[in-house]
């Protein structure tokens, strides 16, 4: 059966399927170690953002909105994260209630490693071919790749079949 449906877009359609499918089966598995530390993807990505947000200054809802997951889930993987002393819990001033979560220098030490390391085996090459592209045909990528998830995030249901 031809998939006429995508028309010329098959072959991102393709490539993003394939791309995820073999993220979502690595994604969990604490497969990579750094210093007799094991991690895995989603713990990494957590730190990632941790990391970032220490100049962006969001809640954790905020960060687990932005990764995608649930709040549940990012807690799990937090507390994780503190098992392994990649990050420590701390109450900010003013309330026990209002949690905040730092990355230690152990957890640090390990996100600068990965990262050398992912763009190097991965990225690079990635990185390569949309610098191929203009700026706004790198933004128009994004928007679509958030579009998507924007739509099926505020529950907008496909069109339903006859």
């Amino acid at each position: 059966m031809k998939l006429d449906w995508m028309g010329e877009y098959r072959g991102v359609v393709e490539a993003l399927i394939h791309y995820c499918n073999i993220y979502a089966s690595v994604y969990r598995i604490e497969k990579m170690t750094y210093r007799d530390v094991r991690y895995s993807y989603a713990q990494i990505q957590v730190l990632e953002y941790l990391l970032e947000n220490e100049e962006r200054g969001d809640n954790m809802a905020a960060i687990a909105k932005r990764l995608g997951i649930t709040r549940s889930n990012f807690t799990k993987i937090t507390q994780r994260l503190v098992q392994k002393g990649l990050v420590e819990k701390k109450c900010r001033p003013g309330g026990r209630r209002d949690m905040c979560v730092e990355v230690t220098p152990l957890g640090r030490e390990l996100y600068e490693d990965y990262s050398k390391s992912i763009f190097l085996r991965h990225f690079s090459s990635m990185f390569d071919e949309l610098e191929k592209l203009t700026p706004e045909a790198r933004a128009n990528v994004h928007d679509a790749l958030m579009g998507a998830m924007h739509a099926k995030a505020a529950g907008k249901e496909p069109p339903k079949s006859e």
